[in-house]
């Protein structure tokens, strides 16, 4: 870790706001959509790293002939650099590298075909991203050897991702060696947010359109044992993020299959302005996703199934976050009644927490009703008290199941007249509190742009079967039947077969 002390800024673009940054990494990721600064932003820093004392290298990828040239050039004073690229490259393109001096004193590389022996001239003959690993290797092994703070735009221009994935790997072997070697990483390319160990965050600078750019200066001790266990899983394409202020993350493959298929079929213009859909694998996994968007300030979204409320990492961010807080302040001012008819008139606040406790008392008391009915019960209350007997008897923490207290919500909503009726004898306050209490948790996720799937999963929202409850089996058949089926529809039918899922994805695509 580097401790540097900057103060960035850029009136035109942020206003009165100044971008501050203290902790560096040794490697330096500048991402964001085109039009926020980066480039601007890596130019401020330089002069300010110059001035602490850095020899500072502003390396422009995009470059001239004449330019590669010169750069090629440069290793007639560095002939240990000039063998080890000839080296490193004759075993990367199976081809034997050299490079040839000129009687001018410049150098140009040169090709010769390992099967027919065939020599001819890179500069003129071969393919850009050739030319391109040569200058960019060029410059970082030459500035290895100096104590200094290379900054590189946007040296992904020609690259095969593989040769990205090694430029990055060379650049992290040499600053290992050399813990006071610095560099900024101007990038579009997943492939160079290489993220290992949570220090690694504290170097990514992300940009955004008219907004200061955000970064992680500190992590929490919790928030660094998470990212510790979660990095290794980040993939290339999660890190689409990045690059956009616009991603909306969904636990799954078919989430993502299914929302896009109806995004595609719907008239919303942010479809095509940076937003994509992104399935992170897993319900703990959306929770940190979550988390590291919230510490780097991106407008990320997330569409989640109903358990989450009641475990896990999105769960534990919801209730912290601030937005949170501050929309249930604002419904507490103006609905003081409503909320104590729920707790307490002993109350002077409401937080997540205190909603979601009183939520899972609610469905468990209703679920327990369910259970020690004795009369006959319509088709629809049995199939719930069915669901509901089968954990309860395979299961001895049942009561901490999130899929037990989900059965009982969608229970609920679907049969809200048969319980009050038939289970709780016309005693309907218990339903109310619940559907009260589930309005304010589902707005209140909304404020920090998280959306509920209040059915239950997608697979709920299903048409070609019907499936009411959770959990549920054979998913992966049943989204190919459903996936095919849309794919048939037309914009309109879209709307009128899915209202409740169109409705989500534009409320959530909404900027």
């Amino acid at each position: 870790m580097i401790k540097l002390t900057t103060k960035t800024r850029l009136p035109f673009l942020w206003g009165k706001k100044v971008f501050k940054k203290e902790n560096w990494s040794n490697v330096n990721l500048i991402v964001g959509p085109n039009g926020s600064g980066k480039t601007l932003i890596a130019k401020n820093l330089a002069k300010q790293f110059e001035k602490a004392n850095y020899k500072v290298i502003f390396f422009q990828t995009q470059t001239t002939a004449q330019d590669e040239i010169e750069n090629y050039s440069a290793l007639l004073e560095y002939p240990e650099v000039k063998e080890r690229i000839e080296t490193v490259l004759s075993n990367m393109f199976s081809k034997t590298i050299l490079f040839e001096k000129r009687d001018d004193n410049t150098i140009i590389p040169i090709a010769k075909n390992q099967d027919n022996e065939i020599e001819y001239s890179i500069t003129k003959n071969e393919c850009h991203g050739l030319k391109k690993i040569i200058s960019l290797l060029a410059t970082l092994y030459i500035q290895e050897k100096k104590s200094t703070c290379l900054i590189i735009d946007e040296p992904e221009l020609h690259l095969h991702p593989q040769f990205q994935n090694f430029f990055i790997n060379e650049i992290k072997r040499i600053t290992q060696k050399n813990p006071k070697q610095i560099f900024f990483i101007i990038t579009h390319s997943p492939f160079f947010i290489d993220l290992k160990t949570p220090e690694d965050l504290i170097g990514v600078i992300v940009c955004h359109i008219n907004q200061v750019p955000t970064s992680i200066d500190k992590l929490s001790e919790n928030d660094y044992e998470m990212f510790k266990r979660f990095l290794p899983r980040f993939n290339s394409y999660h890190k689409q993020f990045f690059f956009s202020d616009n991603q909306i993350f969904v636990e799954g493959y078919t989430d993502q299959q299914i929302f896009s298929s109806i995004l595609s079929k719907l008239n919303i213009l942010y479809s095509t302005s940076g937003t994509g859909i992104i399935d992170v694998g897993g319900k703990d996994e959306l929770g940190v996703f979550f988390k590291v968007c919230s510490l780097l300030g991106t407008n990320a979204r997330i569409i989640t199934d109903l358990d989450s409320l009641f475990c896990g990492k999105l769960k534990d961010g919801i209730s912290k976050n601030k937005n949170v807080q501050n929309f249930l302040n604002e419904q507490f001012k103006k609905n003081p009644d409503s909320i104590k008819s729920i707790f307490s008139s002993k109350i002077n606040h409401v937080n997540f927490s205190m909603l979601l406790q009183r939520l899972e008392k609610n469905l468990l008391t209703v679920a327990e009703k369910i259970l020690l009915a004795q009369n006959t019960l319509p088709e629809n209350l049995e199939q719930i008290k069915e669901r509901l007997q089968k954990i309860k008897s395979t299961r001895a923490d049942f009561e901490h199941l999130d899929t037990y207290k989900v059965i009982a919500l969608q229970g609920v909503f679907r049969e809200e007249k048969s319980i009050c009726k038939l289970i709780l004898c016309g005693n309907e306050k218990i339903l109310c509190d619940i559907k009260n209490i589930f309005s304010l948790i589902q707005k209140s996720a909304e404020a920090t742009r998280v959306y509920i799937l209040q059915n239950g999963c997608i697979e709920n929202y299903y048409k070609q079967n019907e499936i009411k409850y959770m959990p549920v089996s054979s998913k992966d058949k049943l989204f190919h039947k459903e996936f095919n089926f849309i794919n048939t529809l037309s914009d309109e039918q879209i709307k009128k077969t899915y209202p409740e899922l169109t409705t989500l994805v534009e409320k959530a695509f909404a900027r």
